[in-house]
């Protein structure tokens, strides 16, 4: 336009409340500030006018591209294009929700209201307990406290009842405690599951009794929370959870990854709960219920039904590095060989591998972590009950034997280097182990061992040579059996390494409790001391140097040496009484102290570890589950070295899953070979003999594979 000013004269003014667009003295446009369609309007409007897009975005506060799509919503819509609409849209209107909670007070499920909706699930059941369709939901925190007010007793607030966090089924206390139907079970139905490999884990879970462990956890809750929801159940919310972990979604947060249609029905219900369901569930049983005890009773199920017979369980810690920013303690990571913050698992499995019981605390040795893990072996034992406990050279101090000897156990380990000299004469003896014989040469005697007492001592040999030493409280077994039971220490090292891919070193809960750090640590105060007697040692050690030197040195003259000599003897005699004194005070300070004296303001961060107890004993189940179908499957199989992999990769063999009134039964697809075809039918066939059932239903499962 003729006339027109340069871009360089376009400014803003913003007067009360108003933002006027100015070219020189002209006023373009002047609207509200908080209008955005206005100035979206205008922004367009100026670059209509021949103003460069960027010198217009640099005027708005905007970016060029921000202003380009405003051009094109222009172009396309017209200045309707230009208006934003303010929240998200609401899927359902007010009516709508009106007559969605007429519904759930007709007794509808939420499923059914969604589906006479059109609706997603979680849109249906927000509108039909009174909230807003268009929120996304609530979040964790406010679900977590929540719960605890009902646990506690305290009256929930309207919108959490509103938003589903508690419904008002729930807090009826005319509900009964546990052991009720979620609307979320399957009655009758056909469903196709790329997961229906998994529906095989049920042959171990009935076996230990699943229904009644989760009824333990269950039957601890408070009335107003051990009540069903209204669409999952606690028993599904806890057999769902151990599902997702046997299928390799190793932590918690990953349950949302695999399609939930998929995964449900091996569970028993339609679709697996979602995470934001998961969490406050989980998190509110492990709260209130006693996870060791779980723990104890699911060991005592698994021996109960295939026992130890050789009374053999090994021992061993693991560590679990952490990176956050809590001030937790340091411990040694064996797999990085470097000392980091983190957390140990100490670990109990039997002689066969399976996973019998674990506690969790700050990184320490074994003589700190082994007492109460011998504990819980024992109450899972049973008093009286005989056992050995082995371990590695990392717990192989006499501390360690007091403690196994205290508690009642046989101990067996290895020798810390170096090897002690043998007396005894040499044996020779043949070892079979996995169907292998091997002959080895050995010497058995009796040693004393240093702050413990008299022990039992073998020494294998090599070419002639001593390779290592076990020692054993154990008197009276047999050599050869002693040699097999410490070539068998490698099962717990295979157990940290399957029940990895369960997510063993996922924490589970990120609360946890500052308190003042009172381990002790190196006296800063007694370093500085020593650091100082080293020097005042070494400058005493370089003058006797100098005298000797002046003595041999041809080159000086009697009067310097006579000179140097006495002042040298001078200063040796003052630095020997300050060496003294401080070897006197060096005695006085303590090597460690509570890191708290040294420094006031030093904390600890204490895990609350009760929500990853509850998790831990999910994870050992379904551990142990494929740890059991693996070896019934190998009994067919016949492949030490692949079966493992063999049965993960079956768990997620498709089939169709079938719930009719009586019976589910699970039809399989067929494997890729002929022969693992085969090893599978015979392994359905086994399975079929005393069908097992899903946690809390009472429906036998059959199994078959598709023709």
């Amino acid at each position: 336009m003729e006339g027109m000013p340069e871009s360089a004269d376009l400014r803003i003014v913003v007067h009360d409340g108003r933002t006027a667009v100015m070219a020189g003295s002209t006023l373009l446009a002047s609207y509200d500030d908080d209008d955005l369609g206005m100035r979206n309007m205008v922004v367009v409007m100026l670059t209509q006018l021949g103003y460069p897009g960027v010198r217009v975005a640099e005027l708005f506060g905007l970016t060029p591209v921000y202003v380009s799509m405003l051009r094109g919503n222009a172009r396309r819509h017209g200045s309707a294009g230009l208006v934003q609409r303010r929240g998200r849209p609401r899927k359902l209107s007010a009516p709508q929700v009106a007559q969605a909670r007429a519904w759930r007070a007709d007794g509808l499920s939420d499923a059914e209201i969604a589906r006479r909706l059109s609706v997603s699930h979680k849109t249906g059941a927000r509108a039909a307990a009174g909230g807003d369709p268009a929120v996304v939901g609530q979040s964790l925190l406010d679900l977590i406290d929540t719960a605890e007010a009902v646990a506690t007793g305290a009256e929930p607030t309207p919108d959490a009842v509103a938003t589903g966090a508690i419904g008002s089924s729930d807090v009826d206390s005319a509900r009964p405690p546990v052991i009720s139907e979620g609307t979320a079970r399957i009655a009758t139905g056909r469903f196709d599951s790329r997961y229906a490999g998994a529906m095989l884990l049920h042959a171990f879970t009935d076996r230990v009794g699943a229904t009644g462990l989760f009824a333990q956890a269950v039957g601890a809750l408070p009335r107003a929370l051990a009540g069903r929801s209204r669409r999952f159940d606690d028993i599904a919310v806890l057999s769902a959870t151990s599902t997702v972990f046997a299928l390799g979604f190793a932590s918690l947060e990953q349950a949302k990854h695999p399609d939930r249609a998929q995964v449900g029905p091996v569970a028993g219900i339609d679709v697996l709960p979602e995470l934001r369901t998961l969490r406050p569930r989980l998190a509110a049983i492990a709260d209130r219920c006693d996870a060791l005890a779980l723990q104890r009773s699911l060991a005592q199920a698994m021996l109960e039904a295939e026992p130890n017979e050789s009374g053999l369980y090994f021992i061993d810690d693991h560590f679990i590095p952490y990176t956050g920013a809590l001030p937790v303690g340091k411990g040694w990571n064996t797999k990085r060989r470097l000392a980091e913050p983190g957390r140990v698992d100490t670990a109990v499995v039997d002689a066969r591998g399976r996973a019998i019981c674990f506690t969790n605390g700050e990184p320490a040795g074994l003589s700190t972590s082994l007492p109460p893990v011998l504990d819980q072996l024992r109450e899972i034992l049973g008093p009286g009950t005989p056992a050995t406990i082995a371990f590695d050279r990392g717990g192989s101090y006499p501390a360690v034997f007091k403690a196994c000897r205290k508690a009642g156990y046989h101990w067996i380990s290895y020798r810390r280097a170096p090897l002690a000299a043998t007396t005894a004469e040499r044996a020779t003896t043949t070892v079979r182990r996995n169907g292998t014989d091997t002959t080895v040469t050995y010497a058995d005697e009796t040693v004393q061992l240093k702050d413990y007492g008299a022990a039992r001592q073998i020494t294998l040999f090599d070419a002639g040579s001593p390779v290592l030493q076990i020692l054993t409280s154990d008197t009276e077994a047999d050599p050869a059996k002693l040699i097999v039971f410490m070539r068998a220490r490698w099962g717990i090292e295979n157990f940290f390494k399957y029940m990895d891919f369960y997510g063993i070193d996922y924490l589970g809960d990120y609360h946890a409790t500052i308190q003042a750090n009172t381990r002790k640590v190196d006296n800063p105060q007694r370093k500085q001391l020593r650091a100082e007697l080293t020097t005042l040692t070494g400058e005493r050690d370089k003058l006797r140097e100098r005298i000797g030197a002046l003595h041999t040195d041809r080159t000086i003259t009697i009067n310097t040496l006579n000179h140097e000599s006495t002042t040298a003897q001078r200063r040796i005699h003052t630095l020997d009484k300050q060496i003294t004194d401080m070897q006197d005070r060096l005695k006085t300070i303590p090597a460690k102290l509570p890191a708290n004296v040294i420094d006031p303001d030093a904390a600890r961060a204490v895990h609350r570890t009760q929500r990853r107890a509850l998790q831990m004993v999910l994870r050992l189940l379904a551990g142990n589950a494929e740890h059991w179908l693996a070896h019934h499957l190998n009994t067919y199989l016949q492949d030490n070295n692949e079966y493992r992999a063999t049965t993960r990769n079956l768990l997620h063999l498709g089939g169709t899953i079938t719930y009719t009134d009586t019976t589910v039964h699970i039809e399989l697809d067929r494997p890729n070979t002929p022969r693992l075809t085969q090893i599978l039918a015979m392994l359905l066939d086994e399975i079929n003999q005393t069908p097992p059932h899903i946690p809390d239903d009472p429906r036998p499962l059959t199994y078959t594979l598709k023709p």
